[in-house]
């Protein structure tokens, strides 16, 4: 077969997946011609995270011959710092580090790209593809932790928790009752994995779910009891959307301000997909003009934020893409 391209591979589930990405090395987990299958490797581990719990993804990249090599950064590496670290690897295990066609060429023995997680919209498919280099994730991996991380923003944004956690400590005794999510719309961008969990949890709280996607599953829809409607519809609708899709260009800033301004002002938006999926500006103006009554976003157009308009806002709860 042609050697290069994007694999998935099996689902990984919650605390196995750095065992299932050490596996994924290992055994090669790509069919890489038969000259390297007994070579030792070295293996770049670029996540800050991997392994810090748990050490048998390590154990298992050791026993396999292989050496590690770890991200000195212990942080995400920026394209400076991932074209020296990519120098002399042969396999790379990244988060959210980028791995451009510059990094790439920087990394003349790299064979495979392993991506810790779902998403790789920070590595450049088409140019690892070009080199015969092997790029691979691992669906499913963490549906439930991100599921459960935008739940716990909806209840966030809807009872102003952080707000009034702020005000406390700082010596203001003033309350905000917001609103229940039981018994509103619950509006799913995106039935993948994730967005499934979530339109499954906010059933289970008797929110009404309505969904989008470009391949609606209604027999898993009608189990639940959600309905598919078209997205102008969705945005309509729901008093909370949720976004659950991966970013490319046909989705980049598919809310924008036309979409934004078909939403309730009473409505909340969370977003922990990805941040070019929502025009960062538009957001601005419908929040501060109070058009949109709150926002709850753990993903940004530019990581880390560190000047953006939406730190101005006592409206929006911002995470760091945790």
């Amino acid at each position: 077969m042609e050697r290069g391209g994007f694999l998935r591979r099996r689902r990984g589930q919650g605390p196995n997946l750095e065992r299932t990405i050490g596996r994924a090395v290992c055994r090669r987990w790509l069919p890489l011609a038969e000259e390297v299958h007994n070579m030792a490797y070295r293996v770049l581990v670029a996540p800050p995270f991997f392994g810090r719990k748990n050490a048998a993804p390590f154990d298992l990249l050791r026993e396999a011959g292989h050496e590690i090599v770890l991200n000195p950064h212990r942080r995400t590496a920026t394209e400076g710092e991932m074209c020296a670290l990519v120098t002399d690897v042969d396999a790379a295990i990244v988060s959210l580090d980028p791995v451009t066609e510059k990094v790439l060429s920087y990394g003349p023995r790299l064979k495979v790209v392993a991506r810790a997680g779902v998403g790789y919209d920070n590595i450049d498919v088409e140019a690892a593809t070009r080199r015969g280099i092997f790029v691979t994730n691992v669906p499913g991996a963490n549906s439930r932790a991100v599921a459960e991380m935008a739940l716990g923003l909806m209840f966030d944004v809807a009872r102003r928790i952080a707000v009034m956690d702020k005000r406390v400590r700082a010596g203001v005794w003033k309350g905000h009752v917001g609103f229940e999510l039981g018994g509103k719309a619950l509006g799913i961008v995106g039935t993948g994995n994730i967005g499934r969990l979530v339109a499954e949890l906010g059933a289970k709280l008797g929110m009404r779910v309505v969904c989008w996607s470009r391949t609606p599953d209604r027999n898993w829809a009608g189990a639940i009891g959600a309905v598919y409607v078209s997205l102008d519809e969705l945005l309509q609708s729901a008093d909370v959307v949720s976004i659950h899709i991966a970013l490319t260009e046909r989705t980049r800033n598919l809310l924008s301000q036309r979409e934004l301004s078909l939403m309730k002002p009473s409505a909340i938006l969370i977003n922990t997909a990805r941040g070019g999926i929502v025009d960062e500006d538009a957001l601005f103006e419908a929040l501060h003009e109070k058009r949109l009554a709150g926002a709850g976003l753990d993903v940004f157009a530019g990581e880390p934020i560190r000047q953006s308009r939406l730190l101005e806002l006592e409206n929006v709860v911002l995470t760091p893409h945790v």
